[in-house]
């Protein structure tokens, strides 16, 4: 018989990990055969990278290369790994404490960035997909205590557990009050004989494991996690204040006992906890309304007729009706029919707006009296509302700077005060003598401590603030572009489009030689083709009231900046302005360049043809929203391609003093560096303009603001976006970025100065525990219901109405 080999000395050889991570920056295969061997030259790694889906397919052997090792390679070799984005719904989280340790229970994970907010009860992650999935994410939260769910995933059931927990703390606040108030009239009536002390041990016992559940679950998982949170203070101070009045109560000891103290101060813990849940959920009502403008069904032009079906079933390219008063269910362009739209809820303007064929519709709008048909452009996630409430929700759960700091400091919050209460027990009794007295004075210390009014103190400001402005038609990206727009002290502003309204005319026409007003126009709306430019646009416009067609221009070029040209029956045909063709406009021309109007030369073969003078309208809000910019310290500065006499004839009408004209569309971003190198330092440099030929200058500045109307390069690329077509709204941004900044400096200054006289006065025994308790569930909520009063900012009515400090 044969022995069975013996495997008791065998070792298991460790699993390797297999990952794949998306590349951003190949630009041919040579790009990834390069990365491939750099990241084979790591120890332990084995890589496959295919230019062809951007991703390296990754193993890793244990303890010879970590993820980081392999992500720095990349960034080395020139190319970045670009991380997959989640939103979690976290619920169970009660105070700054539980927000700052899930974040680093989080980003534990390799790979993995998170910031979780406590406001609005949400985790943004950044992770490396195959180092860590959705799944993973998860369950680390479950691990620590809480529960998330994919934000969005499941939201009807979310508010349907948050009204549930509202009525069950509804019932524990009722319950808490019917226990407890025997307990405190027994003790303010000064005889505590009348109540038997065993009924209340009863009555306490029930309050105390009773309401006091939910804070020993909070603790135990806080602790669990390696943290502290505000539960660990309620539970050990209301516990510690039970547990000694339960002692003398059984062994019948002639003490005071304090079963009125633990049971009152959980009971208005309850009921702080009641009204800030109330006061969080009107904060972030915001985005809940934008999400409410999408119609649920849309009338759909079919082979059978017109049929009603559900509006979230739309593809592009779908023709829809819309009826009087209906909200319009996607964006689109109109076929037939005119009307006005109520676009108030997306861009704060209160007066509807006319729309005829051709023009665009945004999902969300209110249709007025007009019957219109309309041809789905966008659907779904990529509308102009699905992208702003996107915007809005993103800015809501983002991180201002000054909040980086709070996270520090709630972070080691509860382990100081524990530390402190036990100075206070153990200092007391020593300096008094009094046990009793040191030990509630304890217990006051423990409850009136809160890291919630710290934490909830700027997160909830940003959110009123974002959602208040995205009524007004004032979108910001982030925390960060909400608190340094008010920052700003020197803005370059772009002319066409933002101190001009954008839609120029031609306002002359001058044709020399042999040529004429019809042959002039002709050949420039030809080479104009299908351009965007506002001046094109003028030219397209002017040729078509003349009925005047456009010749046939082939192989156009655009030359960046300068101009166009292309090819007439075999001839070079270029247009642009005088510096691009080289030549000096006279007479006529020249009057109209000199009085501020933009001329476009056009030359077949080098010999001008003529001029074609273009004017815009100022707009009539741009002086006095210069005006209100100065007297907020923000220093203008026209930066325009155009000619130095177009734009000073701009610049002297609205009030600007600094201008840089003749400054082509990819040097507007060195004009914003150079503007930087002249202000002081620290000086925050602000650039607006149009969202299209802007983008780069918008990408420099510390706060980059388009006025795009929605368009998507604007949603994409700027900081702020105004969705009213007019300049005072740059006036609101900044009064807005200001009202917010002043609510965040100010709900701070009190969270700071609540526990700074609050743990004091409770460790010398000025604060009982009862009062301790309602400062404690009163103070969060004075936060919110601070940050609340945000809602009475407005944006400016009309010209001529100074805005409100």
């Amino acid at each position: 018989m044969t022995n069975a080999p013996d495997t008791s000395q065998d070792t298991v050889k460790p699993m390797t990990t297999a990952f794949a991570l998306s590349v951003e920056g190949m630009t041919c295969a040579a790009c990834a055969a390069r990365l491939e061997k750099v990241l084979n030259r790591l120890p332990g790694v084995a890589a496959h990278v295919s230019f062809a889906t951007h991703r390296a397919a990754l193993t890793l052997a244990p303890d010879h290369a970590a993820l980081k090792d392999v992500t720095d390679a990349v960034a080395r070799a020139g190319f970045s790994v670009v991380p997959e984005h989640v939103t979690l719904a976290i619920e169970g989280m009660t105070c700054a404490s539980c927000s700052a340790r899930l974040t680093r229970v989080l980003e534990r994970q390799e790979g993995v960035s998170a910031n979780v907010n406590l406001a609005t009860g949400k985790a943004e992650i950044d992770f490396i997909p195959g180092a860590a999935s959705v799944n993973d994410l998860i369950g680390a939260v479950t691990k620590a205590g809480f529960s998330a769910t994919v934000a969005g995933t499941d939201d009807k059931a979310r508010k349907a557990r948050r009204e549930q927990e509202k009525r069950r703390l509804q019932l524990e606040l009722a319950a808490g009050i019917l226990l407890t108030a025997p307990l405190l009239l027994d003790m303010v009536g000064g005889m505590h004989l009348m109540l038997p002390r065993w009924i209340q041990l009863v009555l306490a016992t029930l309050v105390q494991f009773g309401l006091g559940a939910k804070f020993y679950r909070g603790a135990w998982a806080a602790l669990r996690g390696g943290g502290a949170n505000m539960d660990v203070l309620v539970a050990l101070g209301t516990t510690v204040a039970w547990f000694a009045s339960a002692v003398i109560t059984v062994f019948g000891l002639p003490e005071q006992v304090w079963f009125e103290s633990g049971a009152t101060v959980l009971t208005l813990v309850t009921a702080g906890r009641l009204m800030e849940a109330g006061a969080r959920n009107r904060a972030a009502a915001g985005v809940e309304r934008l999400a409410r403008l999408q119609p649920v069904t849309a009338h759909v032009e079919t082979p059978q007729g017109v049929q009603d079906r559900p509006a979230a079933s739309l593809a592009v390219g779908d023709v829809f009706v819309i009826r009087p008063g209906e909200a319009v269910p996607t964006d689109g362009v109109i076929l037939t029919g005119e009307s006005s739209l109520d676009e108030a809820m997306l861009t704060g303007e209160s007066m509807p707006v006319g729309r005829g064929p051709d023009d665009p519709v945004r999902g969300g709008t209110i249709n007025g009296a007009g019957v219109l048909r309309v041809r789905a452009t966008a659907v779904g996630a990529d509308t102009a509302l699905a992208r702003i409430t996107r915007m809005v929700d993103e800015a809501e759960g983002s991180k201002a700077p000054i909040e980086r700091l709070v996270d520090r400091v709630s972070g080691i919050f509860v382990p100081v005060i524990l530390v402190i209460a036990l100075l206070t027990l153990a200092g007391g009794w020593l300096v008094t003598g009094s046990f009793d007295r040191s030990l509630i004075n304890t217990v006051a210390v423990l409850v009136v401590a809160c890291p919630c009014a710290l934490g909830l103190a700027t997160p909830t400001a940003i959110m009123v603030g974002a959602g208040r402005g995205a009524a007004a038609g004032l979108l910001f990206r982030s925390a960060e572009a909400l608190e340094q727009t008010g920052r700003i002290g020197v803005l370059l502003m772009d002319k066409t489009g933002t101190l001009t309204e954008g839609r120029p005319q031609v306002a002359g026409v001058f044709p020399q030689g042999d040529a004429t007003e019809i042959s002039l126009l002709a050949l420039a709306a030809g080479l104009e083709g299908d351009s965007s430019h506002p001046l094109a646009r003028a030219v397209r416009e002017a040729a078509t009231a003349r009925q005047i067609a456009p010749e046939v221009i082939e192989g156009n070029r655009a030359v960046a900046g300068h101009g166009l040209e292309g090819l007439h029956e075999g001839v070079v045909i270029r247009l642009g302005s005088a510096r691009f063709l080289e030549k000096t406009p006279s007479g006529a021309a020249e009057d109209a360049m000199l009085s501020g109007q933009t001329l476009i030369g056009v030359e077949r073969n080098g010999q001008l043809l003529g001029w074609i003078a273009v004017a815009d309208t100022i707009r009539p809000d741009a002086a006095q929203a210069i005006g209100l910019l100065k007297r907020y310290g923000i220093l203008p500065i026209m930066v325009t391609g155009d000619t130095q006499a177009a734009a000073r004839r701009v610049a002297e009408a609205v009030g600007i003093s600094d201008i840089r004209a003749e400054v082509l569309p990819g040097d507007k971003a060195d004009a914003v560096k150079q503007a930087r190198a002249d202000a002081a330092s620290g000086t925050l440099i602000g650039m607006v303009g149009d969202g299209i030929n802007d983008a780069p200058a918008l990408a420099s500045a510390d706060v980059g603001i388009a006025m795009g109307g929605g368009t998507d390069v604007a949603l994409e690329t700027a900081d702020v976006v105004l969705m009213r077509s007019r300049l005072l709204a740059l006036v609101d941004a900044v009064s807005l970025s200001r009202a917010t900044s002043r609510k965040i400096r100010q709900n701070l200054f009190f969270a700071c100065i609540y526990n700074a006289l609050g743990v004091p006065l409770a460790a010398f025994g000025v604060l009982p525990p009862m009062l301790s308790g309602a400062a404690m569930a009163m103070s969060s909520v004075s936060v919110v219901t601070s940050a609340l009063l945000l809602n009475r900012w407005k944006p400016l009515p009309t010209p001529n109405t100074d805005h409100p400090e």
